[in-house]
This record gives C-alpha cells, structure tokens and sequence, in this order.
C-alpha cells in the first residue's frame, strides 16, 4: 500500500505521498482537477524554478531572506532547473484559475528540497523553509505565472527558429536540384503558365523564412515581464528594488535578455503578447498547413495523379493493398499544424477571458503555448529528417504534363493576341495536339517565331514574347 505523511495548509490536513516532495496544496489540487491527465510542459516548470531561485538570491543580496534559507532554496531552484524533479510538478492544466496551484506545486517542491538539503526530512516538523514565506517571498500567482509564459516561450524560441529554419534551407536545396525541371504551373488546380519547380520550392522556403521573422518580432513583446507586480500590479510587499534587480538577476542566469516592463498593471492584466506570439505560431501553422497540401497534391498517383515528386517511402501505406505508399510526414504535419491552430483559437479566448486585474485563464494560455511550440519542433523537425530532405524530384513525369498544357499559348499574346490564342488553345486541346503545330498550321507563326516564342524555360523568367 502507497504510504503517506500527513501535511497542513490553511484549510487543515491533507495526506500526501511519502516521497511526494509537494505538499498540502499541490495534494488538494491533484484531487480536485483529475482532468485530462497532462501535466506542466519543462518549459514552465523551468521559468518557475527560475523565478524563484531568482527572488531567493535577490532577496538574499537585500538581507531580506536569512542566507543559509536563500542558499538552500537557490540550490534546490538549480536542481528543479536542471529537470531533476520534473515528476513532481502534477497538477493539470485545467485547474483553479490564474494557477495558484501550479505556483504553490513549485514552492512546495523548492521548499521541502530546500529543508532537505538542510537536513530536514520530508515529513519533519518546524522545517525552516516555509513555501510562502520563503520561496514565494515578494510574489504572487498573478505575477509568476504570466512572467513563467514569457520566459517558457523565450526558453525554446532559439530552439523554434533554428528547427523552422533548418525546414527553410531544405527546401532551398531542393530549389536548387529542381531548377532545370520545367513544368506546368496550375491557379484554380487548373493548367497554368509554366513555372521551374525550383521556383516553386524556393517560395516554400521564403515563406517560412517571412514565418520566422513574424515569431521574433512577436517574440520581443515577451520579454517585457512583470514580475514584482505582486498581488495586483502595485507591487505590495515587494521592495522598490526587486523588480529591477529580478530583471538583471534573470538575465544573467538564463542567458535570455529581458526588460523591465513600463507598466506593472498591464503586464498582470492583459494577456496581449501572448496572443501575439500564439498568432505568429497561427500563421506559419496555416503556411505549413498550405506546404504540406502541395506536397501531398504533387506526389499523387504514383500512375493517376501528378506523381511530379515522390515522397521517401518511410513505413506501409495500407493495410489491405500491397506495396502501397503514402505521403504520411506530409500527413502528419498537417494534423500537427490543425492542431496548432486549434491551441491558437483557446489562447485568443482567453485572453479576451480577463477581468479587472487578472486574467484568471492564463494556466490553459501557458499550456496551449507550451504545446505549440513542442508540436511545432517535433513535426516541422520530423518532416524536414524523414520527408523533406530525401524527396525525390520526377523530372519526366513533370515535363510531360507541360508538353500537353495548351495553357502555353498564353505567351503567344503579344504576337497574335488573346482571341486567335484561344482558337489556337481550343484547336489543340480538342485534337490533343500541341501548340506549336496548330499556330503553324494556322499560319499565325512561322515554325521559327513559334519555337523561340514557345520556350518553356524562357516563359519561367517573365518578360514578353518577340
């Protein structure tokens, strides 16, 4: 049988796990909200144990916390930084509003850390380290938690963008391999001009590349924060230096440049950064969403559809019909980036969810966050290693389909104009015949004008016809 300790907070006692490093409060909260099972993403269990390692050295240099407490609980905030409890942060993310359970897991754990490295066991009484107190000194729920959101997003960005970018320069590559294949480029799915498939794979890549410098824009609103807020902005029981000195003492252990905010009310109010940054993550979900169509449109067949790319053949695409394959990364990262943009759509309502002076939705914001930038890395990643990289370009196949486009007439405009181009277009597609034979035999062109106006890779470079 599990073994327990019995622990207090203000409403009475609780049993708690024996090696559980929580106490009452956590306990409470994983009783009352078994919701979904999921647990706080590393990345806000970092910037909370950054925060308060941070508050305990502040506290320490302004002889407000006794030092061997402030050494003790910076010493457990290192070892939760370094992920060496990450099974003790339990509360799910659908819990008490503006999550004061997840901030009193993380004290309760740095607390009881604390008292252990100064001999104190788990179920010790009169412990010296008190979770509020101590750890929580000159905080509030309202106060970590946005400024964990921004810290959780800016400890996985460099991250976002290198995988994001690695993404881009593939498809650069594969720009570069693909220059010389000319084929038929379709608007409304519908035979067009010709384009290189070089040209359209360069554009896939300056796309994510645009992606990429909307998140770093977003990403600068992030490093406002507003810890020393405390309760409600006014900074209550907080000393007049601890903002600022947070604001050095976080940068200088994280690595990540961060600012004071301006406005310590509307850092604890509004929820208008985050919503930001979630839109940036929005708009290279749907690009990816858009690139991961094309990639499954222009692989179909293999021998009834475009078939002009072939996906890498990773894993069996049916259980009933041999030697099947699909285009399954280019299927996955679709329902990643659906998924994505559904997270968006709850980090949107609410923030709009606030009132007053807090917003109390902000555990499902940090969560959705979180999880958006965890789905993106591992897809657009995954995509890149096992589709992207090894795609095979079908240069014949390609080509082929460009020899029958009667759309090529379009460049015959400037020489013998739009109605005779349609009666040209018209002729070959209903005889299956090319362009070139029906504005010979019609007499529009000489055989000479007709091959140097119908150059397809001369079309790919713009200009007009002679």
């Amino acid at each position: 049988m599990t073994e327990y300790r019995v622990e207090k907070d203000s409403l009475g006692e609780v049993k708690v796990p024996a090696t559980a490093y929580y106490a009452a409060q956590t306990q409470r909260a994983v009783e009352n909200f078994p919701v979904s099972g999921m647990r706080p993403y590393p990345a806000f269990v970092w910037s909370m144990a950054v925060i308060k390692r941070s508050a305990a050295a502040v506290h320490k240099d302004l002889g407000l916390l006794e030092a061997r407490v402030a050494d003790a609980i910076i010493q457990a905030g290192d070892e939760v930084i370094s992920g060496k409890f990450n099974d003790q942060f339990v509360v799910d993310p659908f819990q008490a509003g503006a999550g004061t359970s997840h901030n009193m897991n993380v004290n309760e754990v740095i607390a009881n850390r604390a008292n252990e490295i100064l001999g104190y066991a788990l179920d010790a009484k009169d412990k010296p380290v008190n979770p509020n107190d101590h750890v929580n000194m000159a905080q509030s729920t309202n106060d970590t938690i946005p400024t964990a959101i921004r810290l959780g997003v800016l400890w996985r960005l460099d991250e976002l963008v290198d995988t994001l970018q690695q993404c881009a320069d593939a498809f650069s590559a594969k720009a570069k391999e693909a220059d010389d294949v000319v084929k038929s480029g379709r608007t409304h799915l519908q035979d067009a001009v010709p384009i290189r498939m070089g040209q359209e794979f360069g554009a896939y890549a300056k796309a994510i590349e645009r992606d990429i410098e909307k998140i770093k824009m977003a990403a600068e609103g992030l490093r406002r924060l507003g810890i020393g807020g405390t309760a409600n902005g006014t900074g209550l029981n907080a000393h007049p230096e601890y903002h600022a000195r947070m604001i050095t003492k976080i940068t200088e252990l994280t690595g990540i440049k961060v600012y004071e905010s301006d406005n310590l009310f509307e850092s604890m109010q509004s929820m208008q950064d985050a919503t930001f940054f979630s839109s940036a993550l929005r708009t290279t979900a749907q690009d990816f969403t858009r690139i991961a169509n094309d990639i499954r449109l222009l692989s179909s067949g293999p021998t009834t559809g475009l078939a002009e790319i072939t996906c890498p053949p990773v894993q069996p695409g049916s259980s009933i019909m041999p030697g099947k394959v699909n285009p399954v990364l280019a299927e996955m990262l679709n329902m990643a980036m659906f998924h994505i943009m559904g997270n968006d759509l709850t980090v949107m309502m609410s923030a709009q969810a606030g009132q007053l002076e807090l917003n109390v939705m902000m555990p499902i914001i940090s969560h959705n966050l979180n999880e958006m930038i965890h789905v993106m890395i591992g897809s657009v990643k995954a995509f890149t290693d096992k589709c992207l990289v090894g795609l095979i370009i079908n240069q014949e196949k390609a080509e082929s389909w460009l020899a029958k486009n009667p759309i090529l007439v379009t460049a015959l405009n400037p020489l013998i104009g739009y109605l005779k181009g349609a009666e040209v277009a018209k002729k070959a597609l209903a005889e299956n015949r090319s362009i070139r034979e029906i504005v010979v035999e019609l007499g529009y062109l000489t055989a000479e004008e007709a091959d140097k106006a119908l150059d397809a890779r001369a079309m790919t470079e713009g200009g007009i016809a002679e």
